[in-house]
């Protein structure tokens, strides 16, 4: 099947809407430093034993302006990785504990997808991403209200926070005392032992029939199928977990990485424990999400990488810790 350079069911950014109100990119989190360094519990985190690896792919489906390939090994280190995304209760535990806004609720609105919306908050809506217009700009659009403001989280404690920015992550990484994972440590953990397969779980998309993932099924963007039984985001801890006990690294929430993005291999910082350009404007954002679809954008495959400002935040991108040994 014939695959679009840039295809992109996630390309809705701030990026673009700051001219027209101005906004201003947050360069660092700023949190009351009585809550910072909270020493990291292990609970519900994982051993990832580090090793080398063939990371990135020269797949015909990946997408070389992306930045997908070529090929290289990578080294890394040892370190803990949460078996899930942080989930709705784990963010408001967060926020219950510092009081902390987030860069949605600063600027008042969110992206959601357009099925999501109810008549009234529809209704409403003045705004949509031009070249993604199934991205609306919807007002009072967060993490504890999803699609506006009347919806709520009250039913999905145990699905990924979303509406999260990179700025938002790191702040909850500071109280939590973790960090985000490097590109090249979540791809490690991603492949959960395999060699250079296509998914976390192997070439086969559903093997057996099997769904392994919660992505869109049908024709995107108007008509999903649902037969992995979710439209929108799944439960944090659904379908089988990867060789190393990781829940839905594959779908459901684009994941941030710490990494800055570039295509250039040089830039990215070599062949052990690489961290990323040293400055960029887009952070690293992987796994793809309840959006992606084969014919569309089917970066869901573990080698499948994008980015996004890092004071952006829709309904389909969330994030997972790691912490050092």
């Amino acid at each position: 099947m014939e695959q679009k350079e840039n295809s992109h069911c996630c390309a809705a950014s701030r990026l673009k809407m700051r001219n027209i109100d101005d906004w201003k990119l947050e360069k660092d989190v700023k949190l009351d430093p009585k809550l910072i360094g909270k020493k990291f519990s292990r609970e519900n985190m994982v051993y990832i034993p580090g090793g080398s690896f063939l990371m990135g792919t020269n797949d015909k489906e990946g997408f070389p302006l992306d930045g997908e390939g070529p090929i290289r090994k990578v080294t890394v280190s040892p370190f803990y990785m949460d078996e899930c995304t942080v989930t709705n209760a784990d963010f408001k535990s967060f926020v219950t504990a510092t009081g902390y806004i987030t860069e949605a609720e600063k600027f008042g609105n969110s992206f959601v997808f357009y099925q999501f919306l109810s008549s009234e908050t529809d209704k409403k809506v003045t705004q949509r991403v031009q070249q993604t217009p199934w991205w609306m700009v919807v007002e009072g659009a967060c993490w504890k209200n999803p699609e506006g403001p009347d919806s709520t989280i009250d039913d999905r404690l145990d699905h990924p926070v979303i509406h999260i920015s990179w700025n938002d992550a790191q702040a909850y990484c500071k109280w939590s005392g973790k960090r985000l994972p490097t590109e090249a440590e979540w791809e490690f953990a991603a492949r959960g032992g395999l060699e250079q397969k296509k998914y976390p779980w192997g070439d086969e998309l559903t093997p057996g029939g099997i769904h392994q993932c919660n992505i869109w099924q049908g024709s995107f963007p108007k008509v999903n199928n649902k037969e992995d039984g979710y439209a929108g985001t799944a439960p944090a801890k659904s379908f089988p977990t990867n060789g190393y006990g990781l829940y839905n690294i594959s779908g459901n929430v684009w994941e941030w990485c710490s990494d800055w993005f570039s295509i250039n291999i040089q830039s990215r910082g070599g062949g052990v424990n690489p961290k990323g350009p040293k400055t960029g404007d887009m952070r690293i954002m992987r796994g793809g999400s309840y959006l992606c679809h084969q014919s569309y954008c089917n970066r869901y495959r573990v080698a499948a990488r994008t980015s996004n400002t890092p004071d952006s935040s829709t309904g389909n991108i969330g994030f997972r810790c790691v912490a050092d040994v």
